[in-house]
């Protein structure tokens, strides 16, 4: 049996990987014009730990993508810890994660997000997932993304339809009676088998690599026009609606005395409301 300490450092270790592969994958894209800037972060008490922020903008596929990673401990507020599986008591924690978020220059490309987690209360868990949120209807594109997403969760045994509908209701929007976009996979409180579940977010990680890939790579050369950049603004105050009123991550990061600015870093560049 690892114990905890170990636990938590194999986890760390690895976000800060997939952190770097993830930077290094997308600078490729932009063929050296462009390259992710780096912004390290501590808590008001530095022995609760901090994060790195890397963000990419204005580039010729990538208008802003941030690829964050923290870990973190403390204790949540009294008003939050209740809401936190094994907080209620003592309200102290333990979390590391990586965080990506990509709004695309061009509009045919979709945006994409992709978050894994490991946190540590009275419980520890896994959680996380990845979806897109396209401006145009591409049925190909969605097969091809949920095709990647169901191989590694059959690959390592998970539940791809439950992870599917749970990330279709999370990402929906009540009030405009809509979805984000078109989904992916979402997970949480996943506790049965440590060995196993991080196996399955380390390839979950890579699998996010490779489909970012192959997406960028489909429609990085289509031609689009003013009116496909408005309908792409009008989508992106969806995304924004969606992240101020109901992630999860945000309610969450600034519960934890996280960093505002990464935090906030899925908010796209421009937006627009009708």
């Amino acid at each position: 049996m690892i114990n905890s300490d170990f636990r938590k450092k194999m986890v760390d270790s690895w976000f800060s990987y997939l952190q770097s592969q993830i930077c290094k994958e997308f600078e490729i894209f932009e063929k050296g014009r462009k390259k992710f800037i780096k912004r390290e972060w501590s808590k008001k008490n530095k022995y609760e730990g901090g994060g790195t922020s890397f963000l990419l903008s204005n580039g010729n596929i990538f208008e802003k993508v941030g690829v964050n990673k923290s870990t973190v401990s403390g204790k949540f507020a009294k008003e939050f810890k209740h809401k936190i599986l094994g907080a209620s008591k003592d309200g102290k924690y333990w979390a590391s994660g990586v965080s990506v978020v990509a709004h695309m220059k061009n509009p045919k490309i979709p945006a994409i997000h992709f978050n894994t987690r490991f946190i540590v209360t009275t419980k520890e868990w896994f959680g996380g997932g990845m979806d897109a949120t396209p401006s145009y209807k591409d049925i190909k594109e969605k097969k091809l993304i949920h095709n990647m997403l169901k191989k590694v969760c059959v690959k390592n045994k998970k539940n791809y339809e439950k992870y599917k509908k749970w990330c279709d209701e999370y990402f929906y929007l009540p009030h405009r009676k809509e979805a984000r976009g078109i989904g992916g996979i979402f997970f949480d409180y996943e506790s049965n088998n440590w060995i196993k579940n991080f196996k399955f977010i380390r390839e979950l990680g890579l699998t996010f690599i490779d489909i970012s890939k192959k997406v960028i790579k489909r429609k990085n050369n289509l031609k689009w026009k003013k009116k496909d950049k408005e309908k792409q603004l009008i989508k992106r105050g969806r995304y924004v609606e969606f992240n101020l009123l109901y992630d999860r991550g945000t309610k969450f990061g600034l519960n934890s005395d996280g960093n505002v600015d990464s935090i906030l870093m899925s908010l796209p560049p421009e937006a627009k409301w009708k």
